[in-house]
């Protein structure tokens, strides 16, 4: 009898040793998977990029072709175009965004993403392929010089913006109120519901010129923005990838092209772009 259960208890174990190995086997597959998205990508011969579709002109629909096109867009092209893989569009709100790209839903975000301490730790940024000024939009009949004018006055934005965060950071007594996008916001300012708009100036241009005159940005930023490229975090190997090709884009003159394409002299935006590619690590000294 006793031999009977030294036996059972082997055999116990052995079992117990066997589903253990399948464990450790299957996460040990799991994370190797996880750890090597940039395999995945040139697998499937895809790359999903996160854009915006309502913020013109780094993403929004063109009413001739029903596409989402822009800055971003062509920005995720090129690089799909470098790794060799077919790029896939999907459009994505504001506060999607990240939550998107955690799940997996999204390869990359190119979707007007500026830097910030806490995003950085939700996600991995690439380096920074351009710096905006955040500026607000206001009625030119208010009068509004600077942003202490706007003290006790509610200010619009769309909700998770970079705007949002410097503005609760930085100006604790502007009151701040959140919409879903940048066209809802806009309404609210023609509505006088709010006294001023904030955004990137890259985005507020198509407002100041919808409002014929009647809206000026304060020439005082909230704060420069410094805007990258959003990967999931753990991916190593696809974050150096993406930087090494931002890298040659920029030697290359791609991102000066594309930029002049959508932004540049040339444009009705005329925006200067003065900070070239810079080191994430030398932007966060900026903003922390």
């Amino acid at each position: 009898m006793a031999k009977q259960e030294t036996s059972r208890t082997l055999q116990r174990k052995i079992n117990i040793g066997m589903l253990a190995g399948s464990l450790f086997g299957l996460l040990s597959m799991v994370n190797s998977v996880s750890a090597n998205q940039l395999q995945e990508i040139r697998a499937r011969g895809e790359m999903v990029c996160g854009t915006l579709s309502t913020t013109e002109p780094l993403g929004f629909v063109n009413p001739k072709t029903r596409k989402v096109t822009g800055f971003d867009v062509d920005i995720c092209q090129a690089l799909a175009d470098h790794l060799g893989v077919r790029m896939v569009q999907k459009s994505l709100s504001v506060e999607a965004r990240i939550p998107e790209l955690q799940i997996g839903r999204v390869d990359i975000l190119s979707a007007a993403l500026g830097y910030t301490p806490e995003r950085a730790k939700q996600i991995e940024f690439t380096d920074s392929h351009f710096q905006v000024p955040l500026k607000i939009l206001v009625p030119v009949a208010a009068g509004y010089n600077s942003l202490a004018d706007l003290n006790g006055k509610r200010v619009g934005m769309t909700s998770g913006s970079s705007s949002e965060y410097w503005l609760r950071k930085s100006f604790p007594k502007i009151q701040i109120v959140t919409y879903h996008d940048s066209p809802s916001g806009f309404l609210a300012l023609q509505q006088h519901k709010v006294s001023g708009l904030a955004f990137a100036q890259t985005s507020g241009m198509r407002y100041l010129r919808a409002g014929k005159g009647d809206f000026a940005f304060i020439d005082q930023p909230i704060g420069w923005e410094p805007n990258a490229l959003g990967i999931k975090k753990g991916e190593p190997e696809f974050l150096a990838a993406v930087n090494s090709t931002l890298e040659k884009m920029e030697q290359d003159g791609e991102l000066e092209t594309i930029w002049n394409k959508w932004l540049g002299p040339q444009t009705v935006y005329n925006v200067k772009r003065d900070h070239k590619l810079e080191p994430i690590e030398k932007v966060k000294l900026s903003t922390e």
